[in-house]
């Protein structure tokens, strides 16, 4: 008779987080799931964009030159140890960010986008710097020029090892943005906080099932446009499919870079 009461305590928890989900009030207003969901996508957004365009652009220096890999990459791996909460806060706190208008949402962009920053950046410069040499050599014999040979052998090579970051970035991203709602932006985390803060678990289970959803679908969505935008010829040729980068990502981990430009495993 024991596990029937339990089982039933279960039971209407669930049902008690379904209603909550499937409630009118919930799905209008400035504080309902859409005007959330659009928030913290929002906020996802800015934040990947913006490390995409830093992360691609500094490892193709990196992977391309050679120069000042080890200092950069392991400094930017290093950041990641910095709780992201205890980034926000103390950003949010700061008194330049803290008389802006949208105070929270600039301060939880810029731990956003130090948090994506690292796996994009360590995947483009494993991509381009892992380009078989043989590769490099038939290109400057064709006579193309250092630019020509980036662009036109380096990041297409390199590509599905840059998307395969992007979306470990975006996932980390959406999943933590919730944290922005501590520090005053509205978004998925507001049902999170309000639930703890007024003792209802159902809000606040509510509140993580919608971000593991929207997480899940995130990653859905990166991987079918990482399988969309890498060539046919490296997907059946399945180019760097044994380098450090996708092993790691794989592991939920990044590599640390060797003076000499190698890669090993973190400690």
């Amino acid at each position: 008779m024991g596990p029937l009461p339990q089982r039933g305590v279960q039971v209407n928890f669930l049902s008690q987080a379904a209603t909550f989900l499937t409630s009118g009030a919930h799905w209008s207003g400035s504080n309902g799931i859409p005007a959330l969901l659009l928030s913290q996508v929002k906020l996802s957004v800015v934040a990947v964009v913006c490390a995409t365009l830093a992360g691609v652009g500094l490892g193709c220096l990196l992977g391309h030159t050679g120069r000042g890999s080890f200092a950069v990459l392991n400094a930017a791996n290093a950041a990641r140890a910095i709780p992201s909460f205890a980034l926000i806060i103390l950003l949010a706190i700061q008194p330049p960010i803290a008389r802006l208008q949208e105070s929270g949402f600039v301060a939880a962009s810029i731990a956003m986008f130090a948090l994506a920053v690292p796996p994009i950046l360590t995947n483009t410069y494993i991509g381009v710097r892992e380009v078989a040499p043989e590769i490099r050599s038939a290109a400057l014999a064709m006579g193309m020029k250092p630019g020509q040979l980036l662009w036109r052998v380096e990041l297409p090579l390199a590509r599905p090892l840059i998307l395969a970051g992007a979306r470990t970035a975006a996932v980390e991203v959406v999943a933590t943005a919730t944290l922005a709602a501590y520090v005053g932006y509205p978004d998925l985390g507001t049902y999170i906080f309000t639930g703890l803060a007024v003792n209802s678990n159902v809000e606040t289970f509510s509140g993580a099932f919608l971000v593991a959803v929207v997480a899940l679908v995130v990653d859905s969505l990166m991987a079918a446009a990482g399988r969309a935008l890498t060539p046919a010829g490296l997907r059946s040729a399945g180019t760097h499919k044994g380098t450090p980068a996708l092993r790691y990502r794989a592991l939920g981990r990044i590599p640390v870079v060797r003076a000499q430009g190698g890669t090993s495993k973190p400690a």
